[in-house]
Formats: C-alpha cells, sequence, structure tokens
C-alpha cells in the first residue's frame, strides 16, 4: 500500500524535538544570579528642611534661586525690620530708667536728707515746748479767773477768755506732739532706707526690661534667615515683597550630599543583611556605580512602593533598607530610581 507523501509533514516532530532540546540548553547555559549577593530597586531620598523665619514681617531680600547651593549658616533671605528696631530703642529707655530707680533705692538715703530730718524733729520737739508753757499759762489764768468769779472779785467773760485760751493751747500742743512723732518717723525711715520688698521689685522691673531687650533682639537675629543644613535650593516658596506670617516657609533645601536609597528586598534576603555590611548603588545611566553602606533594616514587612515595581511585584511583601552614599559629586537626585546591590551575609 503506498502512502501520500505530505511535504513538511515528517519533519514536523523533530524540528519539535529540536525547539526544546534548544530551549532546555540555553535555561541550563543562562547565568544565574549569585547567591551571596542581592540586587533590589528603589529610589532615592535625601533630607530636606523647608527653611521659615520665626518671626513674621516684609520680605525684602531674597538671595538664592532654585539650584543655588548654599552652605549651613549662610544667608538665604531678609524681612524687614524697621519696627522691630523701633520697639528695641523704647525697651532700651525702659530698661535705663528701671536700672536708675534700683540704683536710687540701693544707695539708700542723702546724708543731707537725715540732717534736715534731724531738724525738723527737733524743730517740732520745740514746738512741742512752747506750745506747753502756753497750755501751763493759759490753765493758771483760767484757774485765776474761775477763782475770782466764784468770789464775785471778777467777770465771766474774763474767765470765758481764759478757758478759751487753755483750750487753744491744748489743740496746739496736740498738733504739735503729733507732728513730732511723723517728724520722728520720717526721720527712721530715711535712716534705714528703702524696704526689700521695695528693692525686689525694682530688681524685678529691670529682668522684665532686660528681657524684653533680649527677645527684641532675638526678633531681629530671627529676622536675618539662613540656612539650618548644606544642600541645594529645590523650591522657593515665597517671593519678595509679601508680608508673611511667622514660620511661613521661604525656600526648601535638600542635603543632596548625604543622600541614601530604600531598597526593597524579600524576606527571605533579609536575614543575611548586615547594619554596617558595604552596598553598590546604580543607576539607569549605567556606570562602575556609588559604593554605600546599609544603615538601616526595618523591622516590619510592607507592600512593595508602586513606584518601584511592576503591578505583579507591587503586590509583594518587602522590608526596606537603607543604603546611605557619599554624593557630593551629585549624581543622585531626589525620587531618582536605582538599583542596589548588597552581598549577603553567610547564612545559618
Amino acid at each position: 500500500m503506498n502512502r501520500r507523501f505530505t511535504p513538511g509533514r515528517g519533519l514536523a516532530r523533530p524540528a519539535l524535538g529540536l525547539i526544546l532540546l534548544a530551549a532546555l540548553w540555553a535555561g541550563a547555559c543562562r547565568e544565574r544570579p549569585p547567591a551571596d549577593r542581592i540586587r533590589a530597586s528603589g529610589h532615592v531620598e535625601a533630607t530636606e528642611v523647608q527653611v521659615s523665619p520665626e518671626v513674621g514681617g516684609r520680605l525684602i531680600d531674597l538671595k538664592v534661586g532654585e539650584g543655588d547651593r548654599v552652605t549651613a549658616g549662610q544667608l538665604v533671605a531678609q524681612l524687614d525690620t524697621t519696627s522691630t528696631g523701633l520697639a528695641l530703642r523704647r525697651a532700651r529707655a525702659d530698661r535705663d530708667q528701671a536700672k536708675a530707680q534700683l540704683d536710687l533705692l540701693l544707695a539708700g538715703s542723702r546724708p543731707e536728707d537725715i540732717r534736715q530730718a534731724r531738724a525738723q524733729v527737733a524743730g517740732a520737739e520745740a514746738d512741742v515746748a512752747a506750745t506747753g508753757e502756753e497750755l501751763a499759762s493759759a490753765e493758771q489764768d483760767f484757774e485765776r479767773f474761775d477763782a475770782l468769779l466764784k468770789t464775785n472779785s471778777g467777770s465771766r467773760k474774763q474767765r470765758d477768755d481764759a478757758a478759751t485760751r487753755r483750750d487753744v493751747a491744748r489743740a496746739r500742743l496736740k498738733g504739735a506732739e503729733e507732728r513730732v512723732q511723723a517728724a520722728r518717723e520720717a526721720l527712721v525711715r530715711l535712716e534705714r532706707g528703702p524696704r526689700s520688698q521695695e528693692i525686689e521689685a525694682a530688681r524685678a522691673r529691670l529682668a522684665a526690661a532686660e528681657a524684653q531687650i533680649a527677645t527684641l533682639d532675638q526678633n531681629l537675629a530671627d529676622a536675618s534667615l539662613k540656612s539650618p543644613v548644606s544642600g541645594i535650593v529645590t523650591q522657593k516658596l515665597a517671593d519678595v515683597g509679601e508680608v508673611l506670617a511667622p514660620r511661613t516657609p521661604v525656600v526648601a533645601i535638600a542635603d543632596l550630599d548625604h543622600a541614601w536609597a530604600n531598597i526593597y528586598i524579600d524576606e527571605p534576603a533579609v536575614p543575611r543583611v548586615r547594619l554596617g555590611q558595604p552596598a553598590t548603588v546604580y543607576t539607569d545611566a549605567g556606570g562602575p556605580g556609588i559604593p554605600g553602606t546599609v544603615t538601616f533594616v526595618s523591622s516590619t514587612a510592607e507592600f512593595t512602593p508602586r513606584n518601584v515595581q511592576t503591578a505583579e511585584e507591587r503586590s509583594k511583601l518587602v522590608y526596606r533598607i537603607k543604603v546611605s552614599v557619599d554624593n557630593r559629586q551629585g549624581i543622585l537626585k531626589q525620587g531618582m530610581p536605582v538599583e542596589a546591590e548588597i552581598p549577603l551575609a553567610a547564612g545559618r
């Protein structure tokens, strides 16, 4: 019996076998990733601070722009200080007045004031003595005219006039004695000087004035806005002429010199990653890579960030590690996707 020959039919199975054999050979010859290291994806981050003044005011000068490099302590902006300067002049005047009052109390009474007070005491005492003699004479006159009236040898008017002079002398003596007492008390106060409470109150007023001056001095210093870190100005958040409230951001500065890469690795590799071990960060531009150090290993699993892996990979639980690098050459930028190769420590 003759079989019909169909072109290509006899080669179908051998060709399929060859294809499968080639695929197996390619899979066997494909280079497997080394078991002593891991390569994972992530992105670059850096410390970014928003520089803002502690005081409010009108922004009169902005000395930096986006992309400028600044150093720690460099002046980046200046606020208007006219009103603060006027308030400072007034506070200094109040301080000087409070200090003068305190010095006056500490100096005590002047010797001439004490001598004058003693003279007033002596004068009041002399007035008391004279008034006492006058009263004694008036009482004698009253007794004489009263006796004459009882014997019908004198008039009632004489007796009444003598009584009036006696009463007036008594009143004057009482007033003189009160003046003596007041003069003596004034002398005691001058000799003792100010009370301790008055001195403490004066010291408190001086301290309050000095505190006000210190506050205004600090406000003047805060009006000159300086960068707290060295880095690159990444954002300008205010313009010259704006009236800013206290703690309103003016610029944002990123410390790219000390950047790091957040890398996400699977759980089986986590026990073999140690703090302080070396790592290498690679960018999409290629090249030898940037040496770094593992400075953080998260103790909590999380889902892979959406900007790191494919949709399929994002559903995996991974651990974040931090690879810090020396980026003074400015190769890495914030948010840049990178890969890191980390040697793995020997397992148990």
